[in-house]
């Protein structure tokens, strides 16, 4: 199936030397990195050629690096039906960069990008309706990051008095309790509340 999937990408890099910067093929799966400003061409491509004939969109969806300088990768995931094959394309894009649509090679595309653009903020250009999908009118930040606080900021509840949804910062009933996780079969490397007895010395 490898050698299926490198002949695969070198007829892809082949035919479009200039779009793609690299191939990868690993864990039985072909990626294909391309600039960001070349997806639309590659998706086209990937679509069109009698050799390829990636058909079915599968998704879009993005990955935060925040240390990285393009922070985020931008993946499309496509199936061939002729092929049974899948292919992966990918592209980095930072914060203010838009990427291209997707949603004039494959119309399924336009909810995916919508998410990727709630969820982590990514633009893309020419999108026909690029707003948010999953959050709600006026939230603040993009959950998926990695540096979104796992609290968030706002909760959102229902006050009876009012009669309707209200918005407050969040209020922590507790402190969020420090896990250690460690299998009880092993044993911590503390004395448990109560086991104290077990290892104290006996009197004489």
């Amino acid at each position: 199936m490898d050698e299926t999937l490198r002949e695969l990408g070198a007829h892809i890099a082949e035919a479009m030397p200039d779009a793609i910067d690299e191939i990868v093929v690993a864990y039985g799966e072909l990626t294909v990195v391309v600039p960001a400003a070349e997806v639309v061409k590659v998706l086209t491509f990937l679509r069109d050629d009698p050799s390829c004939r990636f058909v079915s969109f599968v998704d879009v969806c993005g990955v935060d690096w925040p240390k990285r300088e393009k922070r985020f990768d931008v993946v499309y995931h496509l199936l061939s039906p002729t092929l049974n094959a899948r292919i992966r394309v990918k592209a980095e894009t930072d914060e203010t960069t838009p990427v291209p649509s997707a949603t004039g090679v494959f119309a399924g595309a336009l909810w995916f990008e919508r998410e990727a653009y709630d969820m982590y903020g990514i633009l893309f250009s020419g999108h026909p309706e690029l707003r948010r999908l999953l959050t709600d009118y006026g939230f603040d930040g993009y959950p998926l990051r990695k540096d979104f606080p796992t609290t968030g900021f706002v909760e959102v509840r229902y006050d009876d008095e009012r009669k309707r949804v209200v918005y407050e910062p969040v209020k922590l009933a507790q402190e969020f309790r420090n896990f250690d996780f460690l299998s009880p079969w092993e044993g911590p490397d503390y004395v448990l509340p109560g086991d104290e007895k077990a290892s104290a010395p006996k009197a004489g």
